[in-house]
Formats: C-alpha cells, sequence, structure tokens
C-alpha cells in the first residue's frame, strides 16, 4: 500500500462532505456522526477478527481496508488527515510498545 492511496482516499472523501446523503454512502456516514461511523468502525472489527480467526486471510485483507476505508471516514469527519496519522505513527517508530503506552500515562 502506499501513501498516496490514502491520500487520495481523503480527498474523495473530502468532498463528499458536501454531498446529498441519499446519493453517497459517505455522505449518510457523516450525517450519522460520529456515532454512525464509530458503529460502522466497530462492525467492520469485529468482521476482520472473525476472518483472523476462521484463517481466511483472502477475506481478512478484505474486512481489512473495510476497515480502513471506515476509520479514514473518521479521520475526514473529524479534520484529520492520513499524514497526521502517520506522523504519530512514525513518532513512534522504533519505540518498543511497554516503553510508547508508558509514555502517555499522566
Amino acid at each position: 500500500m502506499s501513501k498516496t492511496i490514502l491520500q487520495d482516499l481523503h480527498a474523495v472523501l473530502l468532498t463528499r462532505k458536501n454531498a446529498e446523503a441519499e446519493k453517497s454512502y459517505v455522505a449518510s456516514l457523516y450525517k450519522g456522526g460520529v456515532k454512525k461511523i464509530a458503529a460502522k468502525i466497530i462492525e467492520e472489527a469485529n468482521e476482520a477478527i472473525a476472518e483472523a480467526e476462521n484463517n481466511d486471510n483472502e477475506k481478512l485483507k478484505s474486512e481489512s481496508a473495510d476497515l480502513l476505508f471506515h476509520l479514514a471516514v473518521l479521520w475526514a469527519h473529524q479534520g484529520i488527515s492520513p499524514d497526521d496519522i502517520l506522523n504519530v505513527l512514525e513518532s513512534r517508530f522504533g519505540t518498543g510498545g511497554h516503553e510508547e503506552k508508558a509514555s502517555r500515562k499522566p
């Protein structure tokens, strides 16, 4: 996967903010707000987990793409770009998981 596809997707998602909810799936998610988008993220995460448990990697890839898509919708809804997320990941790169998590405690 290239960083470009996330940027291209983000650009399309931003254009859907002005679309009619009856004509655009993404616009209907935006209209439903964070709760509707979050429900789709939870649904897609559960489906991805189920496919992993079934050892069906092809379906896991598909469900993972659905999950990432709906996360991208949430980011766009909240005014966050894929670059914002990638920058956070990059800043954490090379830091152990336990160390990184401990650094976030108040």
